[in-house]
């Protein structure tokens, strides 16, 4: 097995690549009771267009079959649901969706290997007839209109529909009523046939194991599949422009909720990444100055969540949050931006937003269910999770500035409001 080692956190990643093509990473945690397994596939709600390994035709599927995907293959042929199984053994065990990726997963003190039993046979043996996923569209159905009323869910999918013209990130998971009748079984099999192959999956196992002796555990449990060629993903153009400035919603809410969204169309990697995080947290983050302005006016009460989101695909800034007046923000912080942009970055600020960064990456490694989370969704944009930890020390105030200057564009922003 390949080893990498980091050593500002002391901890070592085992990497195997099996002859199915399967990635397997697992991180021991030497004395640690939890024990977590995640095995993921690099799935998720933007793949809609694809070649599938031995064809030239394209294949184009309704919007939402990741999900739905998701959902089925927890039901057994002899008539269980998994999800009951694994919670019967005293598992907490889950699954979730997002544009790029499915994973199924549990964490546990006890009962690990039946578990392990559990999740990779449902995983590997898809069982969906017509009854089935007919029953499971009212299912998801439900899903849909339920977070068609959901403020919080409203307002970050209006501010990607605000930034994006065609790129599939500004779809919901989950479909529309409207794509997901189209589902039925054969495009479920064809879909978990292309992206369920061992070549496209990843496994992260984190806990006090050994890692040669789980290595064995996870290949005994293997179905005998053989890997398949590159998956062929397809994307719609999309425009560097946004669609709008803004977009308003009405629904039923205490006090209006906000997203400002900043479209970025450069290239994306981990050092730009890191910067994004020490530029929000500097400009509106709880000890900026802008932030300290809103709350004593009494424009917010919290201080808004801060995101940068990207995959191979898309990339974007997300600030949400409650305000009485989110205008008042929106301007703010446009004007807060030409702030920095003329003046520079205090070196003062930098370094201690900079240190508390990377304490930040630090903590994510005393927990098992956050190392192997992160390391899952860091492969599948071909990053090691280790890079944070290294990467950080050659962010300069300078690149800061830079990256200020080529992301943070008032024609890339957009504003999107939820009130009553």
């Amino acid at each position: 097995m390949q080893v990498i080692e980091n050593l500002k956190v002391k901890e070592k990643v085992y990497i195997e690549k099996l002859e199915n093509g399967l990635t397997v990473m697992i991180i021991p945690k030497k004395g640690i009771q939890k024990k977590y397994m995640i095995w993921g596939t690099h799935y998720g709600s933007n793949e809609s267009s694809f070649i599938v390994p031995g064809e030239d035709e394209l294949t184009t599927v309704p919007n939402g079959v990741a999900h739905f995907l998701e959902h089925k293959l927890f039901e057994q042929e002899n008539g269980t649901n998994s999800l009951d199984v694994l919670t019967s053994l005293g598992v907490e065990a889950n699954a979730y969706t997002t544009n790029d990726h499915t994973a199924y997963l549990f964490e546990c003190t006890d009962n690990f290997y039946e578990a392990m039993d559990e999740l990779m046979d449902y995983v590997q043996h898809p069982y969906f007839t017509d009854e089935n996923v007919e029953k499971e569209k009212g299912i998801i159905g439900q899903e849909i209109m339920m977070y068609d009323d959901y403020p919080e869910w409203r307002v970050y999918l209006n501010a990607m529909q605000a930034m994006y013209h065609n790129n599939p990130v500004k779809i919901d998971i989950v479909g529309t009523i409207e794509t997901i009748r189209k589902i039925d079984k054969e495009i479920l099999y064809k879909c978990y046939h292309t992206f369920y192959n061992p070549s496209n999956m990843t496994m992260v196992l984190c806990g006090d194991f050994v890692p040669e002796n789980m290595l064995e555990e996870v290949k005994k449990r293997l179905v005998n599949t053989k890997a398949s060629g590159e998956i062929k993903r397809v994307y719609p153009k999309e425009p560097e422009e946004i669609v709008q400035e803004k977009i308003e919603q009405k629904l039923e809410v205490s006090q209006p909720l906000y997203t400002i969204g900043i479209k970025d169309t450069g290239k994306c990697d981990v050092k730009k990444h890191i910067a994004m995080e020490i530029l929000l947290n500097l400009l509106i983050g709880r000890s900026s100055n802008l932030y300290k302005e809103l709350y004593h006016e009494g424009i917010v009460y919290a201080q808004p969540s801060l995101e940068y989101e990207f995959t191979n695909i898309y990339a974007h800034v997300l600030m949400n949050g409650q305000a009485n007046n989110p205008e008042k923000v929106y301007q703010k912080l446009k004007e807060e931006v030409q702030k920095f942009k003329t003046n520079g970055i205090n070196k003062s600020d930098f370094n201690r937003m900079k240190k508390m960064i990377y304490g930040g990456y630090v903590k994510e490694y005393n927990d098992v269910s956050d190392i192997a989370r992160m390391f899952l969704a860091d492969y599948f944009k071909g990053i090691n999770s280790f890079d944070y930890l290294e990467e950080i020390e050659g962010i300069t105030v300078e690149y800061l500035e830079q990256i200020l200057k080529d992301v943070f564009k008032e024609e890339k922003m957009v504003l999107s409001i939820v009130k009553n």
